[in-house]
């Protein structure tokens, strides 16, 4: 049983309550219950946290180096300010997916540009919140095939 960890950037404690129009209803006890149950059915742990202070998102990163075995994450508004969240991404050796619930390639063009992206084997956008499943099914998938070294 692998653990994965799914991280949520800042002002996703407010889903459901803020802009409904661009990020749906659903909350983000909604979103960590489906995950769970999601993880659990594909026989892996979960570690799901949301912080909207930059540093605590690579500290949980970096216990990821040692714990976990991959990363789903939502970076919000760090996606597009955070060199330190690549840096420590980018020490972290499984698989990273970066979801986004809105299709950030529709919206502002500030929003187009990922320093996360860098880093991530995979980028889901614009699905809603079911983004977040299909990141933890592909990084299932991801830890179940061997890599090519």
């Amino acid at each position: 049983m692998s653990l994965i960890y799914v991280l949520n950037g800042p002002n996703l404690n407010l889903l459901g309550k803020r802009q409904p129009h661009i990020y749906g209803h659903e909350t983000l006890a909604d979103v960590e219950a489906s995950c769970r149950r999601l993880a659990s059915e594909l026989g892996h742990e979960l570690r799901f946290h949301q912080s909207n202070r930059e540093y605590e998102i690579i500290d949980w990163i970096h216990e990821a180096r040692e714990n976990g075995a991959g990363i789903v994450i939502n970076p919000a508004a760090f996606t597009h300010t955070s060199l330190a969240i690549l840096d420590a991404l980018n020490t972290f050796e499984g698989p990273v997916i970066e979801i986004h619930i809105s299709n950030v390639h529709k919206r502002e063009s500030f929003r187009h540009h990922s320093f996360v992206s860098h880093r991530a084997d995979g980028v889901i956008a614009g699905l809603g919140t079911e983004g977040y499943q299909l990141g933890i099914r592909r990084v299932a998938t991801m830890l179940k095939t061997p890599k090519n070294d």
